[in-house]
């Protein structure tokens, strides 16, 4: 998602230190050789951005973003490392693309539903989003995120915020009052499932055997017993019900604190 401090929104420099290495900027900049971006004789039938793509998504759910590469992907799709290179010019382009399509996942809520109701909804997608692509949590931050599903959710996150009726210097404070708490919430949360199902248990196991490590040494022991009764209080059976209630009540709290400093 493009936010205010986003490189995107600065402007560029006067001009280029020659001595310096290009940055990279987006594959949705690039404009690539007519060439190379249609099948010819080197580029292998029934390949193309979309099929890559997808199975660029299936490969880093499935193994994550360290174990990620062309040549896998390759192996993935049946083909030469060297033909993925018809369709994209470096594994970051993948990235990114793979990035943008999770990005489709999230429906815009319609727009003449309360602003906070929206809110709620884009919320909501979001963290759902960072927990089943674990991986989506580390690349948020190393593309531009312009591509067409990452803009859409932008702008249904910009319309809500304007929504608010907050006056518009407060509006990017609020924008990333809200996402970024979802956005730490889903990436500790797709973690904990990530952990747990490598350990071959569940979270509910995972997080009784943490607590027990934790008892069990003297220095941490205290800390754990006095944190006791904030455990009791929230309530929830199961770990997922207990974050499900932390997650809808601050989210309620973000919402109030919007509406307070919107009124004020």
């Amino acid at each position: 998602m493009v936010s205010a401090a986003d490189p995107a929104q600065e402007p560029a420099p006067e001009a280029a230190d020659a001595s310096l290495p290009a940055v990279r900027t987006s594959v949705w900049l690039v404009r690539r050789p007519a060439s190379r971006t249609r099948r010819s004789e080197g580029s292998p039938a029934g390949l193309d951005r979309e099929r890559i793509t997808a199975a660029t998504v299936r490969l880093l759910d499935a193994e994550g973003l360290a174990k990620f590469s062309m040549r896998r992907l390759a192996a993935e799709l049946d083909v030469t490392a060297m033909s993925l290179y018809w369709y994209v010019d470096t594994k970051d382009d993948l990235l990114e693309l793979a990035l943008d399509a999770v990005h489709g996942e999230i429906t815009p809520p319609p727009e003449d539903a309360p602003w906070a109701d929206r809110l709620r909804a884009l919320a909501s997608e979001y963290r759902a989003l960072l927990v089943r692509h674990v991986w989506a949590s580390s690349l948020a931050g190393s593309f531009l995120n312009i591509g067409p599903h990452s803009l859409r959710f932008t702008r249904a996150v910009q319309d809500v915020i304007r929504a608010t009726g907050l006056r518009l210097h407060q509006q990017t404070g609020a924008l990333s009052a809200v996402f970024q708490f979802v956005y730490g919430f889903g990436t500790i949360e797709g973690d904990l499932r990530r952990r747990s199902a490598a350990a071959g248990v569940s979270q509910d196991e995972y997080f009784r055997q943490a607590m027990t490590a934790y008892r069990s040494e003297p220095s941490l022991k205290q800390v754990v017993d006095v944190s006791q009764d904030l455990m009791d209080a929230r309530g929830g059976d199961t770990v997922e019900e207990m974050r499900e209630r932390d997650f809808t009540f601050a989210l309620d709290l973000l919402i109030a604190g919007i509406e307070v400093m919107r009124d004020r």
